[in-house]
């Protein structure tokens, strides 16, 4: 189950039948309910790969496979092998699917745009590109979504040693902000309906779980993951909630919806053989289409 915690937003775009979190979201419950549908003309969208429709591709490397050739049968620019949270949400919203930014080839920005690259951040890392808020996105009804954050943690945990990874902790307040300063950059150039994802278990990546031999007691939780790992992911989700609340006070014309992803994977994980997997790894690291 996704929960869902927003303004009058929330409850109508709890109706959402997608929430595919790399593979598999159900149902969503939300906080305040509408009979109205939603009718967005444009999404405009800032993530990492859990929402890069291309622009990595585009304007770096071609993405590995499976590329999303499971449902789109071609390349298509995708970290999964089909579409992603962000691709059932334009549809069912009525929408094509989002064109990334950075692909200028045969691409629409009519219905909104795709700022989202793999490896992006909250925060400039100097090592991929970061959350920047566009000053020309010109339309109050368009959505606003966000599923960023992750790679602001990963990048903490690779430059930082085990015995250090408290240090990391003191870095979210920061990322938080900066976070909630783009939020209010885009609000004063007149959006006003964000829907906000918080980070998912990056102790579960089939990368982070490949790379563990023979850990010490306790290294792992009760699923097989860096317990290290997901509970920071866990306290930044924390403060990111906290954050989202502030941000409603201080910005009483937007609708602010908090996604969380965190709980939906984690529950997945612990439930791949019945989702048809042998394995966790397998289920994090495929998806349905």
């Amino acid at each position: 189950m996704v929960k869902v915690e927003g303004g009058s937003v929330g409850g109508v775009l709890a109706m959402l039948p997608l929430l595919v979190i790399v593979g598999v979201l159900h149902d969503v419950a939300a906080v305040e309910a509408t009979p109205s549908r939603c009718d967005f003309p444009a999404i405009y969208n800032f993530g990492d790969s859990n929402s890069d429709t291309g622009g990595i591709s585009a304007a770096f490397y071609q993405m590995a496979a499976p590329d999303g050739e499971t449902y789109f049968h071609r390349p298509a620019g995708r970290a999964s092998d089909g579409r992603l949270i962000i691709d059932f949400i334009a549809e069912h919203l009525g929408l094509p699917h989002l064109s990334a930014y950075l692909d200028s080839l045969g691409t629409s920005y009519q219905h909104g745009a795709n700022f989202a690259t793999g490896g992006a951040t909250i925060r400039r890392q100097n090592e991929s590109c970061s959350i920047s808020s566009r000053t020309d996105l010109h339309t109050s009804t368009a959505l606003y979504a966000f599923d960023i954050g992750q790679n602001d943690l990963a990048a903490g945990f690779r430059n930082l040693s085990y015995a250090h990874v408290e240090r990391l902790n003191e870095t979210i307040p920061d990322i938080v902000n900066q976070f909630a300063e783009s939020v209010q950059h885009l609000y004063d150039q007149g959006a006003r309906t964000f829907w906000i994802h918080n980070t998912g278990p990056i102790g579960c990546l089939a990368i982070t779980i490949q790379a563990v031999h023979d850990p010490m007691p306790g290294y792992l939780d009760k699923q097989g993951c860096v317990k290290d790992q997901n509970d920071m992911a866990s306290e930044f989700n924390r403060q990111l909630k906290e954050k989202v609340g502030q941000l409603r006070r201080q910005l009483p014309e937007a609708a602010l919806t908090y996604i969380d992803v965190y709980s939906a994977k984690y529950g997945l994980i612990g439930a791949a053989k019945e989702q048809g997997k042998e394995t966790k790894k397998d289920f994090y690291e495929t998806s349905i289409s």
